[in-house]
Protein backbone atom coordinates (compact mmCIF):
# COMPACT_ATOMS: atom_id res chain seq x y z
CA UNK A 1 0.00 0.00 0.00
CA UNK A 2 1.48 3.42 -1.42
CA UNK A 3 2.46 5.51 1.76
CA UNK A 4 -0.29 8.64 2.18
CA UNK A 5 0.80 12.22 2.22
CA UNK A 6 -0.71 15.56 2.76
CA UNK A 7 0.62 18.14 1.01
CA UNK A 8 -2.84 20.00 -0.36
CA UNK A 9 -6.15 19.10 0.78
CA UNK A 10 -6.75 16.95 -2.12
CA UNK A 11 -4.97 13.96 -1.13
CA UNK A 12 -7.61 13.36 1.62
CA UNK A 13 -11.29 12.70 0.73
CA UNK A 14 -13.79 15.19 1.67
CA UNK A 15 -15.02 12.32 4.21
CA UNK A 16 -11.70 12.09 5.67
CA UNK A 17 -11.51 16.07 6.36
CA UNK A 18 -14.72 16.08 8.13
CA UNK A 19 -13.56 12.96 10.18
CA UNK A 20 -10.29 15.07 11.12
CA UNK A 21 -12.22 17.85 12.08
CA UNK A 22 -14.78 16.13 14.41
CA UNK A 23 -12.51 14.44 15.47
CA UNK A 24 -10.42 17.78 16.19
CA UNK A 25 -13.16 19.03 18.08
CA UNK A 26 -13.49 16.20 20.48
CA UNK A 27 -9.67 16.40 21.42
CA UNK A 28 -10.51 20.37 22.59
CA UNK A 29 -13.26 19.35 24.55
CA UNK A 30 -12.45 16.39 25.45
CA UNK A 31 -8.59 15.83 26.40
CA UNK A 32 -9.24 11.89 28.62
CA UNK A 33 -9.58 11.40 24.42
CA UNK A 34 -6.05 11.60 24.14
CA UNK A 35 -5.04 8.31 25.65
CA UNK A 36 -1.17 8.59 24.52
CA UNK A 37 -2.35 7.27 20.69
CA UNK A 38 0.69 7.79 19.74
CA UNK A 39 2.83 6.53 21.92
CA UNK A 40 6.21 5.73 20.87
CA UNK A 41 5.57 7.73 17.36
CA UNK A 42 7.92 10.40 16.62
CA UNK A 43 7.54 13.45 14.04
CA UNK A 44 10.54 14.74 12.26
CA UNK A 45 9.78 19.07 11.87
CA UNK A 46 11.95 20.28 8.78
CA UNK A 47 11.47 23.84 8.97
CA UNK A 48 12.96 26.07 6.20
CA UNK A 49 11.07 29.23 6.95
CA UNK A 50 10.64 30.25 10.66
CA UNK A 51 7.20 29.84 12.62
CA UNK A 52 5.40 30.76 15.91
CA UNK A 53 1.95 28.54 15.58
CA UNK A 54 3.18 25.89 13.48
CA UNK A 55 5.76 24.81 15.61
CA UNK A 56 4.19 25.17 18.88
CA UNK A 57 0.90 23.82 17.54
CA UNK A 58 2.99 21.04 15.95
CA UNK A 59 5.71 19.89 18.93
CA UNK A 60 2.72 20.26 21.93
CA UNK A 61 0.26 18.16 19.92
CA UNK A 62 3.21 15.47 19.84
CA UNK A 63 3.42 15.66 23.45
CA UNK A 64 -0.34 15.25 24.11
CA UNK A 65 -0.56 12.16 22.02
CA UNK A 66 2.27 10.80 24.32
CA UNK A 67 4.91 11.00 21.18
CA UNK A 68 7.57 13.14 20.49
CA UNK A 69 9.18 15.76 17.98
CA UNK A 70 12.26 16.49 16.36
CA UNK A 71 12.53 20.40 15.09
CA UNK A 72 15.36 20.17 12.21
CA UNK A 73 16.05 23.76 10.88
CA UNK A 74 18.47 24.10 7.55
CA UNK A 75 21.63 25.08 10.20
CA UNK A 76 21.52 21.84 12.10
CA UNK A 77 20.74 19.40 9.29
CA UNK A 78 22.81 18.19 6.52
CA UNK A 79 20.19 19.74 4.54
CA UNK A 80 21.35 22.80 4.74
CA UNK A 81 25.08 21.82 3.87
CA UNK A 82 24.00 20.30 0.44
CA UNK A 83 22.96 16.53 1.14
CA UNK A 84 20.15 16.41 -1.20
CA UNK A 85 16.35 15.98 -0.49
CA UNK A 86 15.93 12.46 -2.07
CA UNK A 87 18.91 11.21 0.04
CA UNK A 88 17.70 13.15 3.18
CA UNK A 89 14.23 11.94 2.34
CA UNK A 90 15.49 8.23 2.73
CA UNK A 91 17.39 8.47 5.76
CA UNK A 92 14.98 10.18 7.87
CA UNK A 93 12.12 8.21 7.04
CA UNK A 94 13.97 5.29 8.10
CA UNK A 95 14.15 6.38 11.42
CA UNK A 96 10.91 8.51 12.42
CA UNK A 97 7.07 8.05 12.04
CA UNK A 98 6.03 11.22 10.17
CA UNK A 99 7.43 14.08 8.75
CA UNK A 100 6.23 17.39 8.40
CA UNK A 101 8.12 20.61 6.24
CA UNK A 102 7.62 24.04 6.16
CA UNK A 103 9.62 25.58 2.74
CA UNK A 104 9.66 27.54 -0.32
CA UNK A 105 8.85 25.55 -3.06
CA UNK A 106 5.97 23.08 -3.51
CA UNK A 107 7.93 21.15 -5.52
CA UNK A 108 10.67 20.68 -2.86
CA UNK A 109 7.88 19.25 -0.97
CA UNK A 110 6.81 16.86 -3.62
CA UNK A 111 10.05 15.78 -4.07
CA UNK A 112 10.79 14.97 -0.53
CA UNK A 113 7.56 13.06 -0.22
CA UNK A 114 8.02 10.77 -3.28
CA UNK A 115 11.19 9.40 -1.74
CA UNK A 116 9.99 8.97 1.93
CA UNK A 117 8.28 5.49 3.61
CA UNK A 118 6.42 7.71 6.14
CA UNK A 119 3.68 10.30 5.82
CA UNK A 120 4.63 13.80 4.85
CA UNK A 121 2.77 16.75 6.58
CA UNK A 122 3.16 20.19 3.84
CA UNK A 123 2.83 22.93 6.94
CA UNK A 124 3.43 25.48 4.58
CA UNK A 125 4.71 26.23 0.83
CA UNK A 126 4.67 29.20 -0.81
CA UNK A 127 1.89 27.63 -3.07
CA UNK A 128 -0.27 25.65 0.26
CA UNK A 129 -0.64 25.92 3.38
CA UNK A 130 -3.59 23.12 3.87
CA UNK A 131 -2.72 22.79 8.25
CA UNK A 132 -4.10 25.97 8.82
CA UNK A 133 -7.26 25.48 6.42
CA UNK A 134 -8.36 22.42 8.92
CA UNK A 135 -7.61 24.87 11.64
CA UNK A 136 -10.14 27.43 9.73
CA UNK A 137 -12.67 24.88 8.75
CA UNK A 138 -13.18 22.93 12.68
CA UNK A 139 -13.39 26.74 14.03
CA UNK A 140 -15.98 27.63 11.47
CA UNK A 141 -17.67 24.24 12.35
CA UNK A 142 -17.53 24.94 15.96
CA UNK A 143 -19.09 28.45 15.58
CA UNK A 144 -21.66 28.05 12.70
CA UNK A 145 -21.68 24.67 12.19
CA UNK A 146 -21.13 22.94 8.55
CA UNK A 147 -19.60 25.57 6.11
CA UNK A 148 -21.32 23.78 3.35
CA UNK A 149 -23.54 25.52 1.34
CA UNK A 150 -21.83 28.81 2.52
CA UNK A 151 -20.49 31.79 1.05
CA UNK A 152 -16.76 32.95 1.99
CA UNK A 153 -14.40 36.02 1.05
CA UNK A 154 -11.03 35.93 0.41
CA UNK A 155 -9.81 39.75 0.78
CA UNK A 156 -6.49 40.23 0.01
CA UNK A 157 -3.20 38.25 -2.46
CA UNK A 158 -4.11 34.92 -4.08
CA UNK A 159 -0.95 33.41 -3.00
CA UNK A 160 -0.59 29.96 -0.82
CA UNK A 161 -3.55 30.35 1.97
CA UNK A 162 -6.31 31.99 -0.89
CA UNK A 163 -5.23 28.74 -2.90
CA UNK A 164 -5.63 26.24 0.02
CA UNK A 165 -9.25 28.24 0.68
CA UNK A 166 -9.91 27.22 -3.40
CA UNK A 167 -9.34 23.80 -2.96
CA UNK A 168 -11.10 23.98 1.09
CA UNK A 169 -14.11 25.34 -1.54
CA UNK A 170 -13.87 22.19 -3.30
CA UNK A 171 -13.70 19.31 -0.45
CA UNK A 172 -15.93 21.23 1.83
CA UNK A 173 -18.44 22.29 -0.69
CA UNK A 174 -18.70 26.40 -0.39
CA UNK A 175 -18.74 29.25 -2.74
CA UNK A 176 -15.52 31.41 -2.62
CA UNK A 177 -15.41 34.97 -3.87
CA UNK A 178 -12.12 36.15 -4.07
CA UNK A 179 -11.19 40.01 -3.96
CA UNK A 180 -7.47 40.84 -5.23
CA UNK A 181 -5.64 43.54 -7.04
CA UNK A 182 -4.64 42.52 -10.94
CA UNK A 183 -1.24 40.88 -11.26
CA UNK A 184 -2.18 38.98 -7.61
CA UNK A 185 -4.43 36.15 -8.42
CA UNK A 186 -4.47 32.56 -7.73
CA UNK A 187 -3.15 29.93 -10.02
CA UNK A 188 -5.63 30.21 -13.11
CA UNK A 189 -5.45 26.60 -13.70
CA UNK A 190 -6.55 26.12 -9.74
CA UNK A 191 -9.64 28.69 -11.01
CA UNK A 192 -10.52 26.72 -14.18
CA UNK A 193 -10.70 23.60 -12.30
CA UNK A 194 -13.31 24.82 -9.58
CA UNK A 195 -14.75 27.94 -11.49
CA UNK A 196 -17.82 26.51 -10.83
CA UNK A 197 -18.04 27.64 -7.07
CA UNK A 198 -14.96 29.91 -7.04
CA UNK A 199 -14.89 33.61 -8.56
CA UNK A 200 -12.42 36.57 -8.65
CA UNK A 201 -14.16 40.34 -8.26
CA UNK A 202 -11.69 43.41 -7.84
CA UNK A 203 -13.98 45.15 -5.39
CA UNK A 204 -13.78 43.98 -1.70
CA UNK A 205 -17.24 45.14 -1.48
CA UNK A 206 -18.74 42.65 -3.70
CA UNK A 207 -16.51 39.96 -2.24
CA UNK A 208 -17.64 40.23 0.76
CA UNK A 209 -21.54 40.87 0.29
CA UNK A 210 -23.45 37.84 2.23
CA UNK A 211 -20.52 36.14 3.28
CA UNK A 212 -20.74 33.95 6.04
CA UNK A 213 -17.06 34.33 6.81
CA UNK A 214 -14.06 36.65 5.76
CA UNK A 215 -10.55 35.62 5.77
CA UNK A 216 -7.82 37.57 4.98
CA UNK A 217 -3.61 37.22 5.15
CA UNK A 218 -1.03 39.20 4.95
CA UNK A 219 -0.02 41.70 2.13
CA UNK A 220 3.82 40.24 1.69
CA UNK A 221 4.34 36.71 2.95
CA UNK A 222 7.64 35.28 4.15
CA UNK A 223 10.45 35.64 1.41
CA UNK A 224 8.85 39.09 0.23
CA UNK A 225 9.59 41.75 2.69
CA UNK A 226 11.49 43.88 -0.03
CA UNK A 227 7.80 44.26 -1.99
CA UNK A 228 6.16 44.99 0.91
CA UNK A 229 6.39 49.26 0.26
CA UNK A 230 4.89 48.05 -3.50
CA UNK A 231 2.33 45.58 -2.22
CA UNK A 232 1.19 47.84 0.47
CA UNK A 233 0.33 50.31 -2.62
CA UNK A 234 -0.99 48.01 -4.77
CA UNK A 235 -3.06 46.86 -1.65
CA UNK A 236 -4.56 50.10 -0.96
CA UNK A 237 -8.69 49.63 -0.41
CA UNK A 238 -8.19 46.01 0.66
CA UNK A 239 -8.35 46.31 4.46
CA UNK A 240 -10.98 44.36 5.99
CA UNK A 241 -12.66 47.23 8.15
CA UNK A 242 -16.00 47.00 10.38
CA UNK A 243 -17.22 49.29 7.31
CA UNK A 244 -16.02 46.37 5.09
CA UNK A 245 -17.33 43.63 7.22
CA UNK A 246 -20.61 45.20 7.32
CA UNK A 247 -21.53 44.68 4.35
CA UNK A 248 -21.13 40.77 5.01
CA UNK A 249 -24.07 38.75 6.75
CA UNK A 250 -25.11 39.88 9.84
CA UNK A 251 -23.57 36.73 11.84
CA UNK A 252 -20.30 36.77 9.06
CA UNK A 253 -17.52 35.63 11.24
CA UNK A 254 -13.62 37.09 10.40
CA UNK A 255 -10.40 34.83 10.20
CA UNK A 256 -6.71 35.89 9.86
CA UNK A 257 -4.21 33.19 10.32
CA UNK A 258 -1.89 35.46 11.74
CA UNK A 259 0.68 37.42 12.00
CA UNK A 260 -1.64 40.65 11.18
CA UNK A 261 -0.29 43.79 10.38
CA UNK A 262 -2.99 45.92 11.61
CA UNK A 263 -4.16 48.91 9.60
CA UNK A 264 -2.89 47.15 7.14
CA UNK A 265 -4.81 44.06 5.58
CA UNK A 266 -7.06 44.51 8.47
CA UNK A 267 -8.28 47.16 10.90
CA UNK A 268 -7.63 47.02 14.89
CA UNK A 269 -10.93 47.08 15.10
CA UNK A 270 -12.20 44.26 13.18
CA UNK A 271 -9.37 41.89 14.39
CA UNK A 272 -10.77 42.49 18.47
CA UNK A 273 -14.37 42.63 17.12
CA UNK A 274 -17.08 39.69 18.77
CA UNK A 275 -17.21 38.38 15.18
CA UNK A 276 -13.32 37.85 14.59
CA UNK A 277 -12.56 34.23 16.10
CA UNK A 278 -8.42 34.54 14.83
CA UNK A 279 -7.30 33.35 18.52
CA UNK A 280 -9.89 30.24 18.28
CA UNK A 281 -8.62 29.84 14.77
CA UNK A 282 -4.67 29.85 16.38
CA UNK A 283 -5.91 27.83 19.41
CA UNK A 284 -7.15 24.88 16.66
CA UNK A 285 -4.13 24.68 14.53
CA UNK A 286 -3.24 22.53 18.05
CA UNK A 287 -6.44 20.33 18.10
CA UNK A 288 -6.62 19.86 13.86
CA UNK A 289 -2.79 18.80 13.70
CA UNK A 290 -3.36 16.68 16.70
CA UNK A 291 -6.28 14.61 14.84
CA UNK A 292 -4.58 14.89 11.25
CA UNK A 293 -1.24 13.39 13.11
CA UNK A 294 -3.49 10.43 14.44
CA UNK A 295 -5.08 9.77 10.95
CA UNK A 296 -1.73 10.01 9.14
CA UNK A 297 -0.29 7.54 11.26
CA UNK A 298 -2.95 4.99 11.32
CA UNK A 299 -2.94 5.00 7.22
CA UNK A 300 1.15 3.75 7.48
Amino acid sequence: MATRHFLTLLDLSPVELRDIIHRAIALKKSPALREETLKNKTLAMIFEKSSTRTRVSFEVAMNQLGGSALFLSPADTQLGRGESIEDSAKVLSRMVDVITIRTFEHARLELFARHSRVPVINSLTDDFHPCQLLADMQTFFEHRGDIAGHTVAWVGDGHNMCQSYINAARQFDFELVIACPEGFDPDEHMLQANKDRVRIVRDPATAVAGASLVATDVWASMGQEEERRLRIQKFTGYEVTAELMSQARPDALFMHCLPAHRGEEVSAGVLDANDSVVWDEAENRLHAQKALLEFMCATR
